[in-house]
């Protein structure tokens, strides 16, 4: 994957756009260095952004693509391409592939790590899209259909009428 030259730091980003002021993103900051993590999910904990605002300065920041997944059908094998430990460790999902090129949903994209992982599990170029880190749960538990994912509903019953 190419590295991405990166000009402007998401919080500036936000300054500009005046999503957050200045003492905002100063206390967010302090967060930040108290709890650790990235600014963008201290600003979403402290309730000053939310999550799609986050995702799109990721976009002006890194030049990747914002995909909201709330209505985009991922083929489920696609999805397994990558373990459901390993989706749900980085927060991406793979959502298509076109021969040796996997398109792959991230919260993070400055995660090169997880994305030289996923090309080394899959053996296809990653092409990074940015979505929201609850867009991806959701897909993951859509995809994946885990038993990890809390309880499962109830069988069908098997005799007797439909409830």
């Amino acid at each position: 994957m190419p590295r991405r030259v990166i000009t402007k730091r998401i919080g500036d980003i936000l300054l500009e756009r005046g999503i957050v002021n200045r003492q905002e993103l100063e206390q967010a900051l302090a967060h930040q260095k108290e709890r650790g993590g990235l600014l963008g999910q201290a600003l979403v904990e402290m309730g000053m952004v939310t999550e799609e605002e986050v995702a799109l300065a990721l976009t002006a920041q890194y030049g990747f693509p914002y995909l909201p997944l709330e209505s985009y059908d991922i083929d489920d094998e696609v999805a397994r391409l990558v373990p459901e430990q390993v989706a749900r460790q980085y927060v991406l999902i793979p959502i298509d592939r076109i021969g040796n090129a996997l398109s792959v949903a991230m919260a993070d994209p400055s995660n090169v790590q997880a994305v030289e992982d996923i090309e080394l599990l899959t053996s296809c170029a990653v092409q990074t899209f940015v979505s929201t880190p609850s867009d991806i749960r959701k897909a993951i538990a859509r995809c994946y259909k885990s038993s990890s994912n809390g309880p499962a509903s109830p069988p069908p019953p098997t005799n007797g009428p439909p409830r």
